[in-house]
């Protein structure tokens, strides 16, 4: 079985020249020829070389790893059941898809609530992240889920006024947790503010409690795309000069003449800016929280990636002992910067063997009483099967899913239909529903009666966001009605069966044909 390739991408912009002939190891064509100008991507390194390692083009696209790996939530079966209710009366007249309770509360005090089950993980400094965040906070606003602004951000605005080393003033910040407050919906859904080690230093944390009203925080240890600090390209001198001097890594150097000289004569284009990575210890990770709660932070998550086992283990013991508010693991292979192409498909602990162990490890502390915080999970979560499977696969301990390339993907559909129709050039797969913004978008009607004169406020970003939302939540509510669960907290896992032992041995789910084997046998004994 090939479970990933190489070499050749439209991530990277490169393909074989004999696409039907490809030595499997190196992904190198089976005949290299001398006279080809080299599409793949040994040859196009041989002349952009370190360019040619991230997704292309930069800013517009979010990218995600090509592996397939041996174990997916595909694996899984769902199953449901044709009698019985949990949740509601078991009466046929009540126990309807409509009613089944998608909202969940959070936090020590379950003061943050959410209408569905979704919190969209850290949207930082990138380019792709800021010129939508309109839609996205907006349209999660609308929908009543947790959005993060992502790490950096602070550091990247050209406007912030930094004092003594520490952020005083930061008008994106300010900006990204506006947007969301003005539209947030009876107290549903929370704006979190993410810091990385960049961020620390510079007081990030501490100047979104105390001067932008942010009442939760996200310390971050990594994420699923990658195992080093964030990075994204810089197309001003100007600007990688200023980011250097604010402690960032660029490179090459911008202020070395030969480098100003290359770039100035457009031997390169862009600058790359590179994050630090973090040095975890226990110790000091509960330190910071006390800081953070100090300050004033009413909620403390943890954001981490795809590390190995026992770094997972570190973050599970380090978020119970500190009693942190909730944590997210993200799985390997997707990221929405400029991760490193070849360490998106090929590092990190796989979506399902991630999940899995962190829920044993879960599991062993609940059962020696110690605090367990609300979970989150993400890794490429797009639709409503692969939510429910992931909240199956962790119950009772995961609370939410991390959905963040699908938010972007549909903010980012609603935004340009948004100028198709200013321009008034709707494109044929779309003008079938319509013209306006009222006959496109199917949400359009009840958003309008809502907001009245407000809705032509409203992005169409947004409006994108918030459609993609609702299909999404009565997607699950129908699954959960098949398996006759009416609220969250009864979703279990038993609700969902191993298709190959393989995956029933790596989760502790049982195989399709061993579920239920005790309870029929004794159906047919009777």
């Amino acid at each position: 079985m090939e479970f990933g390739k190489i070499n050749a991408t439209a991530a990277t912009l490169t393909k074989n020249r004999t696409e039907d002939a490809i030595v499997p190891i190196s992904g190198m064509c089976a005949t290299c020829v001398d006279g080809c100008i080299g599409m793949c991507e040994i040859g196009r390194s041989a002349y952009r070389g370190t360019e040619v390692m991230y997704p292309h083009p930069y800013g517009i696209i979010s990218s995600a790893g090509e592996k397939a790996y041996p174990v997916d939530l595909s694996h899984f079966t769902m199953l449901g059941a044709c009698k019985g209710a949990y949740g509601i009366e078991p009466d046929s007249n009540k126990a309807i898809f409509t009613n089944v309770n998608l909202e969940r509360r959070i936090g020590h005090d379950k003061g943050i609530k959410l209408r569905i089950p979704i919190v969209i993980p850290g949207l930082g400094s990138t380019a792709i992240a800021k010129n939508n965040w309109e839609g996205l906070a907006v349209g999660a606003a609308l929908s009543g889920v947790i959005v993060t602004i992502g790490e950096n951000v602070c550091g990247m605005d050209t406007d912030a006024k930094i004092k003594n080393g520490k952020v005083i003033h930061s008008p994106e910040l300010e900006r990204r947790i506006k947007i969301f407050k003005e539209w947030q919906q009876d107290g549903y859904g929370a704006i979190v503010v993410q810091a990385n080690v960049e961020d620390t230093k510079l007081g990030v944390h501490e100047y979104a409690i105390d001067k932008l009203g942010v009442e939760a925080v996200e310390l971050k240890w990594g994420q699923g795309a990658k195992d080093i600090g964030g990075e994204v390209k810089i197309k001003d001198l100007k600007l990688a000069q200023m980011l250097k001097d604010r402690g960032y890594i660029i490179l090459p150097d911008p202020y070395d003449p030969a480098v100003i000289q290359d770039f100035e004569h457009d031997v390169f284009q862009e600058f790359e800016r590179h994050s630090r990575i973090g040095m975890v210890e226990k110790e000091s990770f509960c330190k910071r929280v006390e800081k953070l709660r100090a300050a004033g932070a009413k909620y403390i998550f943890l954001k981490t990636g795809a590390y190995r086992p026992m770094d997972l283990a570190l973050a599970v013991k380090c978020a119970s002992e500190a009693k942190i508010d909730l944590l997210t693991v993200d799985a390997a292979g997707a990221g929405t910067g400029m991760s490193p192409w070849r360490m998106m498909c090929e590092w990190g602990v796989p979506g399902v063997e991630l999940w899995s162990l962190l829920y044993q490890y879960l599991d062993r502390l609940a059962k020696k009483g110690k605090y367990i915080p609300d979970v989150a999970i993400a890794g490429g979560f797009t639709m409503e099967d692969q939510i429910f499977k992931g909240l199956a696969l962790g119950a009772p301990y995961f609370k939410l899913v991390g959905m963040a390339r699908a938010p972007l993907a549909a903010a980012m559909v609603g935004k340009n239909i948004g100028k198709k129709i200013e321009k008034g050039s709707v494109p044929v797969y779309v003008a079938r529903f319509g013209r306006t913004k009222d006959e496109i978008f199917i949400t359009a009607s009840e958003l309008r009666r809502k907001f009245g004169s407000e809705f032509d406020s409203i992005p169409t970003g947004a409006i994108g966001l918030y459609t993609y939302m609702k299909r999404v939540e009565q997607g699950v509510k129908q699954i959960m009605c098949g398996a006759r669960k009416f609220a969250l907290e009864h979703v279990s896992r038993n609700d969902m069966a191993a298709l190959t032992h393989e995956a029933s041995e790596i989760s502790g789910i049982p195989y399709i044909m061993e579920c239920d084997k005790k309870e029929a046998e004794k159906i047919l004994e009777d």
